[in-house]
């Protein structure tokens, strides 16, 4: 690797540009799924993610070579808000959330990070990670079998199709050589959209359907949406980013990791959560979802050896660019259901593995009653949708409630004194 591209340089050379192009490529499928899936604009999320990524390099001082982008742990509170507020006030909820960002990052800063091991412990963020898979499932599955959309497409063709990207995802994230191996979503995707091009040929019923594609504008506004306070909906989404805000921190490690640099101490951890934050309101601001350090992008940064942070800047230019694209974003609204949902059995299911993970690291601890009864609760209150009203239209549901819950009894139930899950 060239040393204009593994060493902090900005003198945006070609070569970076080549490999910003090439990161943005590896964000892209997961970047654009969570709008198709929560009903948000494609071109606002991508236009969010650069315009998020560049704010995050300035709060770092252009330190960590991380790229910003959707959120796949707001799916559901995203679907959920827009159901029973609407977009224009969800993005209320979303922007709030960033600014809980913001908020961690203050008190990081003040206090330091130990009472966030106390407040938030794995075995709490495990078991809200676990919520946030879990609960998706059903989404999933209405998606693979066309149930989510009335049944348009007969069940069977539906899953047919929703396999095959599901077999060719995985194949991908098993089997994948070099860059290959890092692109399984965007990979799985543009498999199963062929082949439901194919299949629809065959057996005579659409699956893809190109009616916009060839009315869109090859230059297009973004539909941006501002946000309308809306004290309901913030109340909803503020809890839901406990989970991550805690990922915030591996994923800073991760990097770190990579590049054999402490990002907790310079620029540090309050700067990195501070950028996350902001980032994570412009796109709340502009209708577009909510941000998070990308782990594919880390993944081909230790496979590139590309460390040079001015590489995020380029991928960043890229995707505000594409966001002008209207012929981009109606061709992303023709992928069929059924390829979505083929993905995003795999998706959701990885997001409870993860947090199995997470619960995994309290050890021998975990059969002690206490942190049982944590985990049970938090489970149970979030797959099952326990929905509390407060008055006044406001109401504490699903992840939200499971992850204030499980920081409640977390600290409200005494500690035995083997226990190891702080």
């Amino acid at each position: 690797m060239n040393n204009d591209i593994s060493n902090t340089d900005y003198n945006f050379s070609p070569s970076q540009a080549l490999v910003g192009g090439q990161m943005l490529f590896v964000a892209f499928g997961a970047l654009v799924l969570v709008p198709l899936l929560t009903g948000l604009d494609p071109s606002v999320a991508l236009f969010t993610a650069g315009v998020g990524t560049l704010i995050f390099q300035l709060v770092t001082r252009g330190k960590v070579p991380i790229f910003l982008a959707s959120s796949f742990a707001f799916i559901a509170p995203i679907q959920a808000s827009v159901a029973e507020w609407g977009i224009s006030s969800t993005m209320s909820g979303l922007a709030a959330a960033g600014l809980f960002y913001v908020a961690l990052s203050l008190a990081i800063r003040a206090f330091g990070t130990q009472w966030l091991h106390r407040v938030f412990p794995p075995i709490v963020v495990g078991p809200v990670i676990m919520v946030i898979g879990l609960a998706l499932a059903k989404v999933a599955v209405d998606m693979a079998t066309g149930a989510a959309d009335g049944q348009k497409v007969p069940t069977g063709i539906s899953l047919t199709v929703a396999t095959v990207t599901l077999i060719a995802t995985a194949v991908i994230a098993v089997m994948g050589k070099g860059m290959m191996r890092i692109v399984p979503i965007l990979g799985g995707i543009c498999i199963g959209y062929v082949f439901a091009l194919i299949l629809g040929a065959v057996t005579g019923v659409t699956l893809v359907n190109f009616s916009n594609v060839a009315s869109a504008s090859l230059v297009a506004l973004p539909a941006f949406v501002m946000p309308t306070f809306h004290m309901g909906a913030i109340l909803f989404m503020l809890p839901v980013a406990i989970a991550p805000a805690i990922e915030h921190f591996g994923d800073v490690m991760a990097i770190g990791g990579v590049t054999k640099k402490n990002y907790l101490e310079d620029p540090g951890i309050h700067r990195t959560m501070l950028g996350d934050g902001l980032a994570t309101t412009a796109a709340g601001l502009l209708g577009g979802p909510p941000n998070t350090t990308y782990s594919e992008v880390t993944g081909a940064v230790t496979l590139t050896r590309a460390f040079n942070p001015a590489i995020m800047t380029w991928a960043a230019i890229f995707a505000i660019v594409l966001s002008f694209s209207g012929t981009l974003n109606a061709l992303l609204g023709s992928i069929p259901l059924a390829v979505m949902g083929g993905v995003m059995v795999l998706m959701f299911g990885l997001i409870a593995v993860v947090g199995m993970t997470t619960v995994m690291k309290v050890g021998e601890a975990l059969t002690e009653p206490r942190n049982m009864i944590i985990a049970s609760i938090i489970l149970v209150v979030g797959i099952g949708g326990l929905s509390v009203p407060f008055g006044g239209g406001f109401k504490m549901a699903g992840i939200g409630l499971a992850g204030i819950v499980g920081v409640l009894l977390n600290l409200l139930l005494p500690a035995s004194s083997s226990a190891s899950s702080e």
